[in-house]
């Protein structure tokens, strides 16, 4: 099955700006849509509730007037992410708030929902949810989700542990809608090898954090550019379910990197609080493990067009 139009046509790099939460908010979202991929946000990062009824106004109008300035590059869509777990006490609110501006996209995390699904149908939404194996991905499907988004190994923040090359293959199987594929992608060189591997559409996240949009504190952009695949330690201590935060921030929260304890699922927490008072995502920092490639902080336009830039030499070596 081909991608909707509204994920192929309106995209200048294959590939979707993941939802980062804290980090991504309006300006982040709105600068990634005008670059050409689709940017995304944790409809959580919006405290209150009232919040977000202002963010969806803003991203919906200043898109909405972009493309009447630029008729002819017209910005991608934005997407709101859904933590559907039954722990998340605003969903309800959260998803009438993106019923009435018409989220072009719905990202739903943490189980799948056939409800939730329904309701972004009806108003002509495309639904994606994340998974990180098989099993859930049949799930997801069978609940009605319009595509998947392959957390593989690598991947910041909640992750899985298996390798991409099977997560895809694995998926690809017997599903021929959306694909996206998560984990360790920072170069237009990876978008270009996961769509070799069988997926549709990139979905990266910490090369974003280090962006002059993101709402990430200073330090937190210096330790992704200053980082690499060894800064990346992953632990299901804080949240209960596993996750990869980078290595130094897990150390200055009081912390000792190579001997984490193990997390209690059953107590899933987003916002857990550790023993030294660091906060995760605030103070512990969730990070992937491509951020080698991240060299500087920079705006969003010119991450994307250097993605945009190497996709393409890539795929002219290929071809050569």
């Amino acid at each position: 099955m081909a991608l909707p139009s509204i994920l192929k046509d309106r995209l200048r790099v294959p590939a979707v700006g993941a939802p980062l939460f804290i980090v991504s908010h309006p300006s982040l979202v709105i600068a990634q849509c005008k670059a050409g991929v689709v940017g995304s946000f944790p409809a959580l990062n919006a405290r209150p509730i009232s919040q977000l009824d202002e963010w969806l106004h803003e991203i919906t109008e200043t898109l909405a007037a972009h493309d009447r300035d630029h008729p002819d590059q017209p910005a991608a869509p934005f997407a709101v992410n859904q933590i559907v777990h039954k722990s998340n006490a605003r969903l309800e609110e959260d998803m009438a708030l993106t019923m009435k501006w018409k989220a072009p996209v719905v990202i739903t995390s943490l189980g799948a929902r056939e409800d939730v699904n329904s309701a972004v149908h009806a108003y002509g939404g495309v639904t994606l949810h994340d998974v990180i194996n098989d099993r859930f991905a049949h799930k997801a499907v069978e609940k009605g989700a319009d595509g998947l988004i392959a957390v593989a190994a690598g991947a910041g923040g909640h992750a899985g542990s298996i390798s991409p090359f099977a997560l895809v293959q694995d998926i690809r199987a017997w599903f021929d809608g959306p694909l996206l594929l998560s984990g360790a992608i920072a170069t237009g060189r990876a978008i270009l090898a996961a769509q070799a591997m069988g997926a549709d559409l990139a979905y990266i996240g910490s090369a974003f954090i280090a962006t002059d949009e993101a709402r990430a504190i200073d330090d937190y952009k210096k330790a992704i550019v200053a980082g690499d695949a060894s800064h990346i330690v992953g632990s299901t201590l804080f949240t209960g379910i596993f996750g990869n935060y980078l290595r130094p921030s897990v150390a200055k929260a009081g912390f000792d990197p190579d001997d984490l304890p193990t997390g209690d699922p059953k107590a899933m927490n987003f916002a857990s609080r550790a023993a030294s008072e660091a906060k995760v995502w605030r103070d512990i920092w969730g990070s992937g493990q491509g951020i080698g490639a991240v060299k500087q902080v920079q705006p969003v336009a010119e991450l994307v067009a250097r993605l945009r830039r190497e996709y393409a030499e890539a795929k002219k070596r290929l071809c050569a």
